[in-house]
C-alpha cells in the first residue's frame, strides 16, 4: 500500500491511497467465498458456481463493493499513520480506480488539526464568585430525595389530577385520517411533565378510569414531521389506569431508611457539604471557561467545516445517550420536541465550534508550557475511573488499549493546562469588582 498527500485549503488534505492489485483480487475472492451461497446458477448446485461464472453473468464488478469495504478501513488507518497527518474528522471517501486485475485506488479527504496563533494566556483577570449554600437549597435536595422515594399507588376513586401517572391508549388523526406515530397502547404519561405536545396533558385532568375523550391539539409549525407540522389533530384517548405518588415524611426515620445517617440533622449536614463542594467545583469551572473564552478571543485559528461536523456528530451521540437514560429513544425525543435532526445539528453547531476552539487553545498552552501527563497521572485517572465503576484500577488499566492510553495522556495534559491558566490568573472577588465599579 502507498499513500500520496495533497494539502488543500482551510486545513484540509487529500490522501490518495493505492492498494496493490494482488490484495484487491484477494479481497474479491474473499467476497466471493462469503457470498457464493446466495447464487443459484443453472447447471450448478446452489453455492457451487465458480467465481468466473458468476462474474461472467453478473459482471466483474459484482464483488467490487464488498472487496473495497473490506480493504478501505485498514488501508485508510495505515495511510493516516504513514502520512503523519493529525486528522480531526471522518474521511470523505471516493473510489478513483476499482477494476479487476488492477490496483485499487481511492481518495480520502480529511480535516487536519489547525495551527493556533496563541494569544495572551497568563495574568488574565477573572471574577471569582462567593460560594454559599442556603437552607432553601438543602430543603430542595430533601424534596428531591422525598420524590425519589415516593410510592406509586393505584387510584380508582377519583379522576386524573396534576402529578398523576396514568396509563392510556390513544389514536391520533388529522382530518379523520390516522398518521404515522399517532397511535399507542398502554402508554404511561405523567400529568404535568409536558412530554406531549400542546395542551394534551391538561385535557386529561378530570377524566376517570374507563373514560374516553377526543383531545384536540395543534402540532408546532417547526415539527420535524412536515406531514403534520402546524396542523390540528384529534387524539381519541382512553384512560386505562391512574397511579398517584405518596411521599414519605421527612424526619429522622426517613434519614435512617434512605441514607447511612442516623438523624435528619446529620443528613442535612452531609447535603450542605456536598452542595458546597459542587458549588466550589462549578465556580472553578465558570472561571476556567471564562479564561478559555478570553484566550480564544485573542487567538487565531482556521477551523475546517469537516472538523466542526465531526464534533457535531460526537455531540449528537452524547445527546442520544443522555436521552436513552431517560427512557426515550432518539426518534421519540425528536417527535416530542418537534425538531428534525438537521435542526438539532444546527442548534449544536455554535457549541461545537466553542468546544473545538477551547480544545485547540488549551493544547497550544500545554505545548507552549511543556505541560505533559506522565504515567503517574494516568494511574490516578485509572483509580478515579475504578472508583466510579466499582472496579480495581488494574482491571480498568488492562481493559484500555495502549493507543487509547496515549490519548488519555493528551486529555490529562489539557486538564493540567486549564489548571495552569487558572493558577496564573488574577482572581477578583465579586465584592472587589463591585467596590471598583462604585
Amino acid at each position: 500500500m502507498s499513500v500520496q498527500v495533497e494539502k488543500l485549503e482551510n486545513n484540509m488534505a487529500q490522501m490518495t491511497i493505492t492498494v496493490p492489485a494482488k490484495e484487491f483480487d484477494a479481497a474479491r475472492k474473499a467476497a466471493y467465498n462469503k457470498r457464493k451461497g446466495s447464487f443459484n446458477l443453472p447447471g450448478f448446485r446452489k453455492g457451487k458456481a465458480p467465481m468466473h461464472m458468476i462474474e461472467k453473468i453478473y459482471g466483474p464488478e459484482i464483488f467490487y463493493e464488498d472487496a473495497a469495504n473490506e480493504l478501505m478501513p485498514t488501508a485508510y488507518e495505515k495511510a493516516v499513520e504513514e502520512s503523519g497527518l493529525d486528522v480531526v474528522s471522518s474521511p470523505e471517501i471516493n473510489a478513483v480506480q476499482i477494476e479487476k486485475g488492477k490496483d485499487f485506488i481511492f481518495t480520502a479527504d480529511v480535516a487536519t488539526k489547525p495551527e493556533v496563533k496563541l494569544g495572551e494566556y497568563k495574568g488574565l483577570e477573572v471574577q471569582k464568585d462567593p460560594v454559599t449554600v442556603t437552607d432553601e437549597e438543602i430543603e430542595a435536595e430533601l424534596k428531591k430525595a422525598q420524590e425519589q422515594n415516593a410510592r406509586e399507588v393505584d387510584v380508582e376513586d377519583r379522576p386524573v389530577a396534576e402529578g398523576d401517572i396514568i396509563t392510556l391508549n390513544y389514536a391520533g388523526t388529522i382530518d379523520g385520517i390516522p398518521f404515522d406515530g399517532g397511535t399507542a397502547d398502554s402508554q404511561k404519561l405523567e400529568i404535568g411533565s409536558h412530554s406531549f405536545i400542546d395542551t394534551f396533558e391538561d385535557q386529561l385532568v378530570g377524566l376517570n378510569i374507563g373514560d374516553e375523550k377526543d383531545v384536540e391539539v395543534t402540532f408546532p409549525e417547526e415539527y420535524h414531521n412536515s406531514d403534520v407540522a402546524g396542523k390540528p389533530a384529534v387524539f381519541h384517548v382512553e384512560i386505562l389506569g391512574i397511579r398517584e405518588k405518596q411521599l414519605p415524611e421527612i424526619d429522622d426515620d426517613f434519614a435512617m431508611d434512605t441514607t447511612e445517617f442516623d438523624s435528619l440533622d446529620e443528613y442535612k449536614a452531609d447535603i450542605r457539604e456536598r452542595l458546597t463542594f459542587a458549588k466550589e467545583e462549578n465556580a472553578k469551572n465558570v472561571m476556567q471557561n471564562a479564561l478559555v473564552e478570553q484566550i480564544v478571543e485573542s487567538s487565531e485559528m482556521d477551523i475546517p467545516d469537516a472538523m466542526i461536523e465531526s464534533q457535531v456528530d460526537q455531540m449528537v451521540r452524547e445527546f442520544e445517550q443522555r436521552v436513552s437514560y431517560q427512557g426515550l429513544s432518539f426518534e421519540q425525543y425528536l417527535q416530542f420536541s418537534g425538531q428534525s435532526m438537521d435542526q438539532l445539528r444546527e442548534q449544536m453547531r455554535p457549541d461545537a465550534v466553542k468546544r473545538i476552539q477551547g480544545s485547540l487553545v488549551l493544547e497550544a498552552v500545554a505545548a507552549a508550557e511543556n505541560i505533559v501527563a506522565d504515567d503517574d497521572d494516568l494511574q490516578k485517572e485509572f483509580a478515579r475511573m475504578a472508583e466510579m465503576y466499582q472496579m480495581e484500577a488494574e482491571q480498568v488499566a488492562s481493559m484500555i488499549p495502549e493507543k487509547e492510553k496515549e490519548n488519555m495522556k493528551k486529555d490529562l495534559a489539557v486538564n493540567k493546562a486549564i489548571d495552569f491558566i487558572l493558577e496564573n490568573a488574577n482572581q477578583v472577588e465579586a465584592s472587589e469588582e463591585l467596590d471598583f465599579e462604585e
